[in-house]
């Protein structure tokens, strides 16, 4: 597919990043079609613009990322999906492998790192580190010698939000669930990681380069 006929929906929530990713596919010919920095309104602009293309940070508010891919990949006219995030890649790229992303980026390297994989992505190919680009048979839950692997989607979105300190009422607003919810999920985080406090769980997140 030609670069000028891709149509691009950038979701992110830090303004200053959506406005340089803005500037470089646009120079470059692709036609940036709308701008989120929560999931729930990144949701909506996907299903009223039809992108070709989206570029998405995981950690955004009012929907975690992963659940986000997990709603695109469904809707009738679904566009592929490069990530582009802070989080960890060995944790979290082969998760969006997985959840059904065609690329994945961090952060850490150039902006123009995106644009090569938007590129990519149209040509056909996938875009990952090759950390995450191992054998897909399995599930993440399944046993594995990290504990932070065992933990599921959502368990793992709650436990990036406890590492960065945020009360349960604050992680419920965050991902759209209800406190009971989230006190659940702390319960089954705290038992698949073999934590007791919330010093023990920071420090692992930091060991896994989650925060």
């Amino acid at each position: 597919m030609a670069l000028a006929k891709t149509r691009v929906v950038i979701v992110d929530d830090h303004p200053v990043i959506r406005m340089a990713l803005n500037a470089l596919l646009s120079s470059n010919g692709m036609d940036v079609v709308g701008e989120a920095d929560n999931g729930v309104e990144a949701i909506q602009l996907i299903k009223q613009h039809k992108p070709n293309v989206v570029v998405l940070d995981i950690n955004i508010p009012r929907l975690d990322g992963m659940t986000v891919i997990s709603r695109i990949r469904v809707l009738p006219t679904a566009p592929d999906i490069l990530v582009f995030t802070s989080m960890a890649a060995p944790v979290y790229s082969r998760r969006c492998r997985l959840a059904g992303a065609s690329g994945f980026i961090s952060k850490e390297q150039d902006m123009t790192a995106v644009l090569n994989g938007v590129r990519n992505i149209l040509d056909g190919y996938q875009h990952f580190p090759k950390e995450s680009t191992g054998s897909m048979d399995g599930e993440i839950g399944n046993k594995s010698d990290d504990p932070v692997m065992t933990l599921s989607e959502r368990e793992l979105a709650v436990f990036s939000q406890l590492a960065m300190g945020r009360s349960n009422k604050e992680i419920s607003e965050q991902l759209l669930i209800s406190n009971k919810t989230v006190s659940t999920y702390k319960t089954r985080i705290y038992q698949k990681l073999d934590v007791n406090n919330v010093a023990e769980l920071i420090e692992l997140a930091r060991r896994n380069a989650i925060i």
